[in-house]
């Protein structure tokens, strides 16, 4: 099973709207927000009925405009969100130093976000995730990640 893995949307909807048209087109088994959606107008491309998978999300620092957000993503939590998917277990939070150890026991993937850099490294058989920012404010790049849950691999996209 394939994942659509992104972070860091910060409202920028062009490179949102077409990293969701991708996971579909390539026919994901989920998507896999880290956070910093930050509006619901933004939110509103993965709320429930508009994607035909599920969509796992958590706040990040910048989602100021929770309840707002909430009414748009009735499943987006504060992190960390611990969720099986594909026999899998991932663990995700909007910002890696939020996460204790304890949070990362036992898990096979770890997403993040927040600093808006690409990370794909396995770490004592662990893979841990940072899909960049899908915004492209930062870095000027756009990025995103397609994980490979029987393989335990992930591709970063340029969009």
């Amino acid at each position: 099973m394939k994942i659509g893995v992104m972070a860091d949307t910060h409202d920028r909807v062009p490179t949102f709207r077409r990293a969701v048209a991708m996971f579909e087109r390539l026919g994901v088994g989920a998507i896999f927000h880290a956070g910093d959606i930050v509006a619901p107008f933004a939110a509103e491309l993965i709320s429930p009925g508009k994607v035909s998978v599920p969509v796992h999300c958590v706040y990040g620092n910048n989602d100021g405009e929770r309840a707002g957000l909430k009414k748009v993503l009735p499943q987006i939590v504060d992190g960390p969100l611990r969720i099986e998917v594909g026999g899998k277990t991932v663990v995700m939070h909007h910002f890696i130093d939020w996460l204790k150890p304890a949070d990362i026991v036992g898990a096979d993937v770890v997403i993040t976000g927040h600093t808006h850099e690409v990370v794909n490294d396995v770490r004592n058989g662990v893979l841990f995730l940072n899909p960049g920012e899908c915004c492209g404010w930062v870095n000027d790049r756009c990025t995103v990640m397609l994980l490979d849950l029987e393989t335990l691999t992930a591709e970063v996209v340029d969009l």
